[in-house]
């Protein structure tokens, strides 16, 4: 009776504080230029003229006339000046909005990396910050700054972008908001001189900005959105309305670069279907810690750890077996899809893999189970 009680206070309690944090709202946009840093503004204005205190804690206007002349009116918190490398340089002020609590703040450049020294290692961790002294942030960032999107990006554009945010942060997110253009405005606007300076131009148009990376970039922007859309609606839908509740397992072995793969596009899905999902290593004999390989080892670790960024709880377990390993937790864990990785099919390990294979597909077919391939 006791804990029945200590739960109910519990929970109350959770909702107090809940109710306590700020509102969060992220515009999103497909690339640099489509206008999230201008829309920012624009709605400040909007608030600022409604009666409400809203203040710039950090904005990048790149230069950009048009985004600097909407600075004109706006009350700006100072930025913080830190001495690095000989250099003064400067950043956001959290403490500083947090003792001027103003209704709204507006936090550009949510995947920055702040200067060495720094409270916070980035920018998104300021604003959880901000939001748990019950003060409502509106920020913005691009696509290709999401840690899972990043295999994607990387093909995409073939740029390898090392600021990244954890889809959690965006899961956090009261609102997300799509800035959308075409590709031919895009393009229009960074020609007009109002993405980069002219020197920059031609550099730009040879590199990030062709049509077909837009396009596709564009394409992932609009399914994040849509994925948060669907989670709004999941969450605010009444409960016997709903589809099934799905839960993911994404099973990886010791192979580095196919368990990041299956890690980053299970992330994807679980993002989607706003679900809860695991990531199961099962350990074999073969590799005990005392016959892994150091490389491996160090591996796997790291994919744990990017798991758990990713919002993952983490599973490993021992067996001979690892197709019964799998199994064993798809009980226990109530799980409706398991993702795999493609099998690499050698003369060697065909039979072996074949087995493995037959015996999951046999398994989860009698128990209205997916098996998700991932290549």
């Amino acid at each position: 009776m006791d804990n029945e009680k200590e739960n109910n206070v519990k929970h109350f309690l959770d909702l107090i504080q809940k109710s306590r944090k700020g509102k969060f709202k992220v515009y999103i946009g497909m690339s640099a230029g489509v206008g999230k840093t201008f829309r920012m503004l624009q709605e400040a204005h909007t608030l600022l003229k409604n009666g409400i205190d809203v203040k710039i804690g950090y904005i990048e206007t790149h230069n950009r006339k048009e985004t600097h002349d909407l600075l004109e009116g706006l009350p700006v918190i100072p930025r913080r000046a830190i001495f690095y490398k000989g250099k003064q340089l400067e950043e956001m002020d959290v403490q500083a909005i947090i003792n001027l609590r103003p209704e709204v703040v507006i936090v550009d450049e949510l995947a920055h990396t702040n200067i060495e020294g720094s409270k916070n290692e980035k920018r998104w961790q300021d604003v959880l910050e901000i939001l748990e002294a019950g003060i409502n942030v509106i920020s913005a960032v691009n696509i290709q700054h999401i840690e899972s999107l990043n295999e994607d990006v990387k093909r995409i554009t073939n740029v390898d972008v090392l600021e990244r945010i954890p889809d959690n942060v965006l899961r956090l997110a009261d609102e997300v908001v799509n800035i959308d253009l075409t590709s031919e405005d895009l393009i229009d606007r960074l020609k007009e001189g109002k993405i980069y300076t002219a020197d920059k131009i031609q550099t730009a148009l040879s590199n990030f900005f062709k049509s077909d990376q837009i396009l596709q970039l564009r394409e992932l922007a609009l399914r994040e959105v849509a994925s948060q859309v669907v989670r709004k609606v999941e969450n605010e839908v009444p409960k016997n309305h709903a589809l099934r509740h799905e839960k993911l397992l994404a099973c990886i072995s010791s192979n580095d670069k196919t368990a990041k793969i299956i890690i980053r596009k299970t992330a994807r899905l679980a993002s989607y279907y706003n679900s809860d999902w695991y990531v199961l290593y099962v350990e074999t004999p073969k590799e005990s810690p005392d016959k892994i390989a150091l490389d491996k080892q160090r591996h796997l670790i790291n994919n744990f750890k990017l798991a758990t960024q990713l919002g993952a709880e983490v599973i490993k377990i021992e067996s001979k077996n690892i197709s019964d390993g799998i199994l064993k937790i798809v009980e226990q864990k109530q799980i409706t899809t398991v993702c795999v990785g493609k099998p690499h099919f050698s003369l060697f390990k065909v039979i072996l893999s074949t087995t493995i294979f037959n015996r999951l597909l046999n398994s989860l077919s009698l128990s209205n189970i997916d098996l998700v391939i991932l290549s």
